[in-house]
């Protein structure tokens, strides 16, 4: 076969307002496709004019299919230009999930503003100005690095950097994707707290907003035998703080009780569990964190789940009943 042979026949081509009204697009259309390389003309006319075969048809009912779906040029130029059906279809794939992605969060923005309009219609004028100024500092849905960052400030600084990460992620809520207008009101008042100006510098700057007691237990106090040995006790009071039971000795506060004496190089003995009690005294501070995260996380209709600083408490208050 000759190189002659193997160009369309001019019998077989379209213009390109032959090629628009066959597929039901204007010819501004076939030509912005042109232009960016998505529809390849077959040849041009003697005069410049393009010409298109008839697989053009197919392929340009691909391509508004795919924009359609509000897949971007170049997302479209990658499905078209991989090579066999099977190629194109994990192109495909691909940039189908990748739309998908692009809505839920889309979906999850939409949710949390209007979550955050309701709450700004069911309330009173008085309220209004407040919520109005809580609910303007943050995004939609709320970022949580400011949380992040009060967490790395109130640990102790001898902390590795895996332990801090592993505290970092258990105490940080995930903001819902479907909140109620409570969810967005307690995440707008966390992002509030760990913003106040004696956090910003962070709590070591400042003595009213210094360390914990316990954080400052001088020589031989391990911190990262604390925070990894927690959570441990933590679980192990977790069915009684859902199931809401008062405080109470056994294996859970045993466990909490021997990971602090061993991060401080103690025993514990009845003078251990009372001096721990005193040093583990009501932080106000933290105990407002742990409030507002636990409503952030919660539906207003059900009850509060569990969190590492519900589980605390819980733990501090056997530990009291016990010494008591």
């Amino acid at each position: 076969m000759t190189p002659a042979d193997k160009e369309p026949r001019s019998d077989d081509l379209w213009s390109i307002g032959q090629l628009a009204e066959r597929a039901g697009v204007s010819v501004k259309t076939v030509r912005f496709y042109s232009d960016r390389g998505l529809l390849p003309e077959a040849a041009r006319s003697g005069g410049g004019h393009r010409r298109y075969g008839p697989d053009a048809l197919d392929r340009l009912r691909l391509i508004r299919s795919l924009r359609t779906l509000d897949l971007s040029v170049p997302d479209v130029s990658r499905v078209l230009d991989e090579e066999g059906q099977e190629g194109r279809e994990d192109a495909l794939e691909d940039v189908i999930a990748g739309q998908l992605k692009d809505v839920g969060a889309q979906l999850t923005a939409l949710r949390w503003r209007e979550a955050a309009l309701q709450l700004l219609t069911d309330c009173t004028p008085q309220e209004r100005a407040e919520r109005l100024r809580l609910v303007g500092a943050v995004s939609t849905p709320p970022g949580t690095a400011a949380l992040a960052r009060f967490w790395r400030c109130w640990l102790p600084v001898r902390l590795p950097s895996r332990v801090v990460a592993a505290v970092v992620d258990r105490a940080v809520p995930v903001p819902p994707d479907a909140p109620t207008p409570a969810q967005v009101l307690a995440f707008a008042r966390l992002q509030d707290f760990v913003t106040d100006p004696c956090f910003v510098s962070g709590p070591r700057a400042g003595t009213d907003y210094g360390q914990p007691e316990v954080h400052a237990s001088g020589k031989g106090y391990r911190p990262a035998v604390l925070y990894e040995g927690l959570p441990e006790a933590f679980e192990l009071a977790a069915p009684d703080v859902g199931a809401g039971r008062a405080p109470r000795e056994g294996e859970a506060l045993d466990c909490f009780v021997a990971v602090h004496a061993a991060a401080l190089n103690r025993r514990d003995t009845p003078d251990f569990r009372r001096t721990l009690h005193r040093m583990l005294a009501a932080e106000p501070r933290i105990d407002r964190y742990w409030q507002l995260a636990a409503e952030a996380v919660t539906p207003p209709a059900e009850p509060a789940r569990p969190t590492p600083g519900s589980a605390d408490n819980w733990l501090r208050s056997a530990l009291g009943s016990h010494v008591a």
